[in-house]
């Protein structure tokens, strides 16, 4: 590490923010019709509450993590919310949603700086609503997948690493991904594969990036002693759900695109997926001689939320209580097998959001309305089922290779006397005891 490099981020930035002032762009692209106010209040809702899962990942898995690692657990979820909003501005929604090269990748220069990206409505990505408020939308998307990774290295990251690397996978891995699978053009989309809110592109890419990372950083010193974990807050843990469930509803339902049926429909299934995988994980756990926690049913909660996200708009609410329940178990039996390994993946990131993200797949392959292998139809099917590996090759192989990229440039790791000090006050200089010292965490 120079002596100088201090100085590179600031600089970056304000070649960034130099370039939106000077750059003033009046190209406007092919117009789609009219906007229509009821789709566009539906859509800036639901992209309001796509936002709001942000936080409440940060009170999810900061309440999990131990007492002197909230803040930066917290923290790594709120920043992507700066850092990917600007990245997205500058080339990340081009990437993803410009003009397609090979159905791989979007143009970088096709919505550079948001060119062209304004009020008027866009026949193939929004037309009945602005683009700009698709691009906002899609947005939040982008910003929750890097978060959702932290759980699995939580309590050894450097924070300057992180902040690189979340740059690095929004631009290699996130958009090239949403672009293949979301975009009109992209390689999966017409290979048939369905993924109606993100079970690929957001929760298969974080969870096999976090098993990447988990690798790549390896264990943490107390997981090295088995030193019984203790979660700092739970309390934190369910307002963390609750908001995750609040919000998913403009994960799933906003997919629609619409304030129609298909966004009603996605916001059934949403709920009743989440429901039956809380009771589910809990009752698994009963069977298994445990017992039912807050932290069992809020943990299956999510996980319902996960499976459900590529399934939401194409299954029936019936099927919905079969795909949570059985992605609670998968992801509760993949949870105790961790558990007696040495892969350190300290929040279950792979567990829960890599299998509940297979599993959603694999059933919306089944029960798709129509299309699904329920119907006789086994193309889509067999579109899933090649999907899941070119993503779950990409996604892995491309993340441990931005682990190593980062590495060189920033180590990812602390050092051991860091790590014990703990992250709040070793990358931070706060501590959640100093500044409320009545608090009884």
């Amino acid at each position: 590490m120079g002596k100088y490099n201090k100085y590179v981020p600031f600089i970056l930035f304000a070649i960034i923010a130099i370039t939106g002032a000077v750059l003033n762009f009046n190209y406007s692209h092919v117009k789609g019709g009219p906007v229509n106010s009821g789709d566009t209040a539906w859509m800036l809702t639901a992209t309001g509450l796509v936002l709001l899962m942000t936080p409440g990942l940060a009170f999810f898995y900061g309440g999990m993590v131990g007492q002197k690692n909230i803040i930066s657990t917290m923290l790594q979820s709120f920043i992507a919310m700066g850092a990917i909003s600007i990245i997205w501005v500058v080339v990340g929604f081009s990437l993803a949603f410009g003009d397609s090269i090979g159905g791989i990748v979007g143009n970088p220069f096709t919505y550079f700086m948001f060119r062209g990206v304004n009020g008027e409505t866009d026949p193939a990505l929004a037309p009945t609503f602005p683009l700009l408020l698709f691009a906002m939308f899609q947005l939040k998307f982008a910003i929750i997948t890097p978060a959702l990774i932290t759980g699995s290295f939580a309590e050894r990251i450097r924070f300057s690493a992180y902040l690189l690397f979340i740059v690095l996978f929004s631009l290699v891995i996130y958009a090239p991904l949403a672009h293949m699978t979301w975009h009109p053009d992209g390689f999966l989309r017409k290979l048939g594969v369905l993924d109606f809110a993100g079970g690929t592109v957001v929760h298969m890419s974080a969870g096999f990036a976090a098993l990447a990372g988990a690798l790549h950083l390896g264990r943490r010193h107390a997981h090295i002693a088995k030193e019984r974990h203790i979660p700092a807050n739970i309390p934190y843990v369910i307002l963390g759900t609750g908001l995750l469930w609040f919000g998913w509803f403009g994960f799933n339902a906003g997919s629609a695109m619409a304030a129609n049926g298909l966004a009603a429909l996605a916001f059934a299934t949403t709920n009743t997926a989440s429901a039956s995988a809380a009771i589910a994980w809990i009752f698994f756990d009963v069977l298994m001689g445990r017992k039912p926690s807050a932290m069992s049913a809020c943990i299956g909660a999510v996980v319902g939320l996960v499976a459900i996200t590529p399934a939401a708009g194409y299954v029936s609410v019936g099927a919905s209580i079969f795909i949570g329940a059985t992605a609670a178990c998968v992801s509760n039996i993949a949870v105790a097998w961790k558990g007696k390994t040495t892969l350190d993946d300290a929040l279950d990131v792979f567990p829960c959001h890599g299998l509940g993200g297979i599993v959603g797949m694999i059933f919306t392959g089944i029960f798709a309305k129509d299309v699904g292998l329920i119907n006789g139809v086994t193309a889509t099917f067999l579109a899933h089922m090649l999907a899941l590996v070119i993503v779950g090759v990409f996604t892995f192989g491309g993340s441990y290779l931005l682990y190593i990229i980062t590495d060189k440039l920033i180590p990812m790791r602390v050092s051991k006397e860091e790590e014990i000090e703990g992250l709040d006050i070793s990358q931070h200089g706060e501590s959640i005891r100093a500044r409320m010292p009545s608090w009884d965490l």
